[in-house]
């Protein structure tokens, strides 16, 4: 029961359509809709100060590195960070403060820019964040991974080319977050339990951004009402590139040995007393009985503050900076101009204005959604934000994870990958697309 209660309320949270007022969505994101639209005036401020209390803690990490925050795990790894990730958190702030007060050059903070992201992407993101962040540990902590794991163990080898471990990971990126599958590669990887290509391939490929993180594409995109094909239509195109991106370079050429250069020595036979569902369904039991039910407000909190604060500020930096050059700069439109003919032959409307949202995706996943959100066909729009979705590597969050992890890929693999990724999920995502509209 101690399994099976917060898995079945974390479901419904997080994966359970139901109807609203805008169509069908997910309890999550009618509770982060209630809070836009109870204190929408005052979320931009609030989220200036969550930015301002972001670089200061960041700042003191770096220099004076007080007690409080390097002899706690949970606020060294929330503030000392990188200084590349350091200048980006400074820089979302001053973008900020310059949309909030409109000062400084009218480029940073415009409607279409730095004001576009303040006051109508941010607070999106902040209560989505909120509720997602809350009731994660009901998906993560209480055995529902370990029985899927269990169930997925024959399925991830002959079609992914992954030991059944593994699914754990993949299904920790899908129903959470991207950077918790990364996380959990990482530390596998680091342990000996992954060679360097699974790595590879995991951290890739599966690391997909979570439900939560979709429910805002949709909703900037303006098609709530169709999430559930919309979700359909990602998993669909997910799994086709899963499948092709292990078989061919660069992650094929990665070699299959270990950290310490050896040969694992993993078992993942299933007892023969047991199916796989019973041993699933044993191994998390197993795995709820070691968790108690008060630490879940500690664990949702903690991932508030990590999503607030990790990824709120990169956002509002890298998407300022992204979308002054989209606004003011051709830029965009000729490295994206070679998908032209492509979206014009699978008869995607306005391909033009899509086609520079094929690329910038590899800056950071909300850009296409953001510049692709004034195209007026819903078909296309449909589309790019599909695309931007199974893209997966994006600077902002996973890319950046990637680099700083100990998984063996550079940022020439994360770019092609990117690229083959776009181009092996654009023709199913149409197809999907055409059918359904």
């Amino acid at each position: 029961m101690k399994f099976l209660l917060p898995s079945l309320i974390g479901i419904f949270l997080f994966m359970i359509p139901i109807p609203s007022k805008d169509g069908v969505t997910i309890p999550v994101a009618i509770m982060a809709a209630w809070v836009q639209e109870k204190f929408g005036d005052f979320l931009p401020g609030i989220l200036a100060i969550i930015l301002l209390i972001t670089v200061i803690g960041s700042i003191l990490a770096k220099t004076l590195k007080p007690a409080w925050i390097m002899d706690r795990p949970f606020f060294q790894g929330l503030f000392n960070v990188k200084p590349m990730w350091l200048i980006a958190r400074i820089l979302g702030l001053l973008f900020a403060l310059s949309a909030l007060y409109k000062v400084g050059p009218e480029p940073v903070w415009s409607e279409n820019t730095g004001g576009l992201l303040l006051f109508d992407l941010l607070p999106v993101l902040f209560s989505v964040f909120l509720f997602a962040g809350l009731f994660l540990p009901l998906l993560m902590d209480f055995g529902l991974l370990d029985l899927c794991g269990a169930l997925l163990t024959r399925i991830m080898r002959p079609v992914f080319t992954l030991p059944g471990r593994s699914s754990i990971d993949c299904i920790a990126s899908w129903v959470g977050d991207g950077t918790v599958g990364v996380l959990i590669t990482s530390k596998q990887y680091e342990e000996g339990f992954y060679s360097k290509r699974e790595a590879a391939v995991i951290g890739t490929t599966f690391s997909v951004v979570s439900i939560t993180f979709t429910i805002v594409v949709l909703t900037e995109m303006r098609l709530q009402a169709y999430f559930l094909p919309y979700y359909l239509t990602i998993i669909l195109a997910g799994l086709v590139a899963a499948i092709v991106m292990p078989r061919i370079p660069p992650l094929s050429r990665k070699p299959d040995t270990y950290t310490n250069e050896t040969q694992s020595q993993l078992n993942e036979s299933i007892p023969t007393a047991y199916t796989p569902f019973t041993w699933g369904l044993r191994q998390a039991a197993k795995q709820a009985q070691g968790r108690k039910l008060s630490r879940i407000l500690q664990g949702g909190l903690q991932n508030v503050l990590d999503m607030w604060m990790g990824v709120i500020p990169i956002v509002m930096a890298l998407g300022t900076i992204a979308l002054i050059i989209a606004e003011y700069t051709p830029f965009f439109s000729w490295i994206g101009a070679p998908f032209v003919p492509l979206l014009s032959l699978l008869q995607i409307p306005e391909a033009g204005a899509a086609a520079q949202t094929m690329v910038i995706g590899f800056a950071d996943m909300f850009l296409p959604s953001v510049i692709g959100s004034s195209i007026e066909s819903e078909l296309t729009r449909f589309v790019i934000a599909c695309v931007s979705v199974t893209q997966l590597i994006y600077m902002s969050e996973v890319g950046g994870l990637l680099l700083g992890s100990k998984i063996p890929v550079n940022m020439k693999d994360l770019f092609i990958i990117f690229l083959l990724r776009t181009l092996i999920t654009l023709p199913v995502i149409a197809l999907m697309a055409h059918l359904i509209f």
